[in-house]
């Protein structure tokens, strides 16, 4: 499972118009689910977003993750986008392949455990919203830092 990672000062996605996610301050995460994935990856992805330390402490270090973030006044948030595009390999030829990318039959029930994993990663007090698979989707985000991540999960 490849991840694309930002922190963002707000994000959302909007489908034919319509708002379907929206989170201030957090994380935005593009998901790409790989033919081999399944519960060890979606878990292993879940944890890693909600524990990831890339928030600035008192000492201007980044040590904090959303979790942490939950414990002060601010409501951090996680937005978990399906993106088969990011399972894409652009290394040869100039049109990216997408042979590694799973079947959307499969990806879809394994996209809906990825968002309930990560609800029960982050714990209270973070927000986590979702996009829409195999819907066109419209993704607005304000970059933060910028703080760009890309996620590998282990086999």
């Amino acid at each position: 499972m490849r991840t694309i990672v930002q922190r963002v000062s707000r994000a959302s996605v909007t489908v034919d118009g319509r708002e379907v996610g929206a989170i201030g301050p957090g994380l935005l995460l593009l998901v790409g689910i790989e033919i081999a994935d399944g519960e060890p990856q979606a878990a292993w992805t879940a944890d890693k977003a909600a524990n990831l330390r890339v928030f600035s402490d008192a000492g201007g270090k980044m040590n904090l993750s959303v979790r942490d973030l939950a414990q002060t006044a601010a409501s951090p948030g996680l937005l978990v986008v399906p993106n088969f595009t990011v399972a894409g390999d652009a290394s040869k030829g100039r049109r990216p392949s997408f042979d590694s990318a799973m079947r959307p039959e499969a990806a879809e029930p394994l996209f809906a455990r990825i968002l309930e994993l990560i609800r029960a990663a982050a714990g209270p007090g973070v927000v986590v919203a979702g996009g829409v698979f195999r819907a066109h989707m419209h993704v607005e985000l304000v970059n933060d830092g910028p703080v760009t991540l890309v996620l590998q999960s282990p086999a």
